[in-house]
């Protein structure tokens, strides 16, 4: 079911899409901050018919690998991508210098 499912960076809304058979069914939303050298990530969400597949996992890490291979950095003030990061150290270091998250 997921191997048919898309993700894509959809620059003139400021987020990353899941997509399945053309129809969103996900998204993380970021905000461009600093002349876009750094995204705020806000929101991430999966359609609940969609939810426990690794979905968002998924969608995360094309995202920040995406940012990375862009030179940008990110704070996480979304909780799962905050969440992410916590199991994920290998992307730590995308996060802007004197960030603090929000407490979860």
């Amino acid at each position: 079911m997921t191997d048919q499912i898309e993700v894509s960076w959809v620059p003139e809304h400021h987020r990353y899409e899941l997509r399945d058979a053309g129809k969103r069914i996900g998204m993380t939303l970021y905000r461009p901050q600093e002349k876009g050298e750094v995204y705020a990530f806000d929101h991430t969400e999966v359609d609940e018919g969609y939810s426990g597949l690794g979905l968002a996992s998924r969608l995360v890490t094309f995202a920040l690998d995406d940012v990375r291979s862009r030179g940008v950095k990110i704070r996480p003030y979304c909780p799962y991508v905050r969440a992410f990061l916590r199991r994920h150290p290998e992307y730590r270091d995308l996060v802007a210098d004197g960030f603090v998250a929000p407490e979860d």
